[in-house]
């Protein structure tokens, strides 16, 4: 392998959402061949972030450690996830805490909502809710128009948004859940990482605990809703007429579409496709929502 085989492998490889079993492989392969020849920081993230997708958090954990070894950035904020959510089978706040406030001290965005979400909870530091709403209404106008998809946003947003809830201020709340709905809408489309999927799912909980949804306007993500009861929905995409069912079975929810079955609502948005391409990825062109 070449260095320029393993950059278009790694290219072709980005390029597209559904991956089979030789794709992934030359893929790795062709991450660990230029790690080894050029000990590029970003190659090890990008390896590292592939496993993470995975959950295979012990392959994600060395490649993070390897980046963070050299110094890069992002490396902390990952391994304070790894550390924060226990990925690894051990939960340690103090390494969590560590490693954000190494990121956030470099400005890193993540990490200091991280660490506010750390003082919410008390891990590691004494419970400050106050603390806790003053980092992120800092963090507020910073992240304001942002227009990278992959901005923190929605993150921020979402936790302002339960902030100004509790307050009082619904109107001003799903507003905020409503501009983070989109936003993460149009990240998911890149990237149908299951924590994207998860704040979408808990996004929209929560804006449907502060207003009624609008049956005559759903669009895919207000599944996450209607998904939680048995229901059938059909919407259309390229002229054609697509069903999907929610129904009970033996005492549990399950889900149809175009016969296949999955096991939740979580399990339709990480696999559901139409031909070759996953629901999440053409989102913007199923059309013409309705409860049957």
């Amino acid at each position: 392998m070449t260095d320029a085989q393993a950059r278009r492998i790694i290219d072709d490889f980005e390029r597209k959402n559904v991956h089979n079993e030789d794709e992934e492989f030359m893929f790795i392969e062709a991450c660990e061949y230029l790690i080894d020849k050029t000990h590029d920081p970003r190659l090890m993230m990008h390896l590292g972030g592939y496993y993470y997708e995975l959950r295979n958090f012990d392959l994600a954990l060395k490649y993070y450690e390897m980046a963070s070894a050299l110094h890069y950035d992002d490396a902390d904020e990952c391994l304070g996830y790894i550390w924060y959510y226990g990925r690894t089978g051990q939960k340690d706040y103090e390494k969590a805490f560590r490693h954000f406030k190494a990121a956030a001290d470099r400005g890193n965005i993540v990490a200091r909502y991280k660490i506010a979400d750390m003082y919410k909870n008390g891990y590691y530091v004494e419970k400050d809710y106050d603390e806790y709403k003053r980092i992120i209404r800092e963090l507020y106008p910073e992240i304001t128009g942002a227009t990278n998809v992959f901005a923190p946003l929605p993150e921020i947003y979402t936790r302002l948004a339960h902030i100004e809830a509790g307050e009082g201020n619904e109107d001003e709340a799903c507003e905020l859940y409503l501009y983070a709905k989109d936003f993460l809408a149009q990240r998911i489309r890149y990237n149908a990482f299951f924590g994207n999927l998860n704040i979408m799912k808990w996004l929209i909980q929560d804006l449907y605990k502060l207003m009624e949804p609008d049956r005559d306007n759903i669009d895919l993500y207000d599944l996450y809703y209607y998904l939680e009861k048995p229901v059938k929905i059909s919407f259309k995409y390229m002229d054609r007429t697509y069903h999907v069912e929610c129904m009970n079975e033996d005492g549990e929810n399950v889900i149809r579409f175009e016969d296949k079955w999955f096991r939740s609502a979580d399990d339709f948005f990480r696999k559901a496709t139409i031909g070759s391409k996953l629901l999440t990825d053409i989102y913007r062109r199923l059309s013409d929502f309705e409860i049957e």
